[in-house]
């Protein structure tokens, strides 16, 4: 790292993106990924540098970033890269509550704004605990969450420990620390035999189309299905392991079940 704390950081995915937004820190950051739209400002303040899988090496190394940050295994090849140029690269791999808030306050410590990460941490899991307390003692709906269509795939870590927050109970908890995508594939007689009685889906990068969820073949035996429980979860609010999944994303979970 050339400095510390460094003024130059280049985000490949959104959730460090909208942190260092919250934490006040946005003038350090040089180049974000195309995904990334919380706020709404960063799309016209920053130039885009990469997919989510991809990325366009020489132009961030271009920007002379004092650190990327990346997530993921699936940008293990980017970082890879990067780091043979002499770059440094941090690379976080939360996949649960417990491991946002704890992005959020590393995040905080990189820049020199420990004390407001951990007051941002500290306020969303008192939101969280007054959610989950409200949701103590109701009946719990059965959600079968669907992070894509074809093949079906059911909800990584913290959708599935989001929806439990929110009062729900995920139709396949088992699958959810499952953090490879293939790992969460279901058939679909898997979720008929489930019955859930919410359906929410958030296809990445695609609308969700209720109607086609409703047609397959014997779904209409599904509560959901039978009800016109069916939700689309905008991507960016719950696929994100960031602040957006902690506020925005639970609220419409919480819509959904109500």
């Amino acid at each position: 790292m050339r400095r510390f704390p460094p003024d130059r950081i280049v985000c490949l995915t959104e959730e460090t993106v909208e942190t260092l937004y919250l934490l006040g820190q946005e003038d350090r950051i040089v180049g974000v990924s195309g995904y990334a739209v919380r706020p709404k400002r960063v799309r016209r303040e920053k130039p885009r540098v990469s997919a989510f899988t991809s990325a366009d090496i020489p132009k961030i190394l271009a920007l002379e970033p004092d650190v990327v940050l990346t997530f993921s295994d699936l940008q293990a090849e980017i970082a890879a890269a990067l780091l043979k140029e002499g770059v440094t690269v941090i690379g976080y791999n939360q996949r649960d509550v417990a491991g946002i808030l704890a992005m959020i306050r590393s995040l905080g410590a990189l820049v020199g704004a420990a004390e407001a990460a951990e007051a941002l941490a500290a306020g969303y899991e008192a939101r969280l605990a007054e959610i989950a307390a409200r949701a103590e003692g109701r009946v719990r709906p059965k959600v079968y969450f669907e992070e894509w269509d074809d093949p079906m795939i059911s909800g990584i870590g913290w959708v599935s420990e989001l929806i439990g927050i929110a009062g729900g109970e995920d139709a396949f908890p088992a699958l959810a620390g499952e953090a490879a995508a293939m790992d969460r594939v279901v058939t679909a007689e898997q979720v008929i035999a489930a019955e859930p009685d919410v359906i929410l889906a958030s296809w990445c990068g695609k609308k969700v189309r209720a109607e086609r969820i409703a047609s397959r073949p014997g779904w209409d035996a599904i509560p959901a299905v039978r009800n016109g429980r069916i939700t689309e979860i905008k991507s960016p609010l719950i696929l994100q392991p960031g602040p957006a999944a902690l506020t925005d994303g639970i609220d419409a979970i919480r819509a959904a079940l109500s």
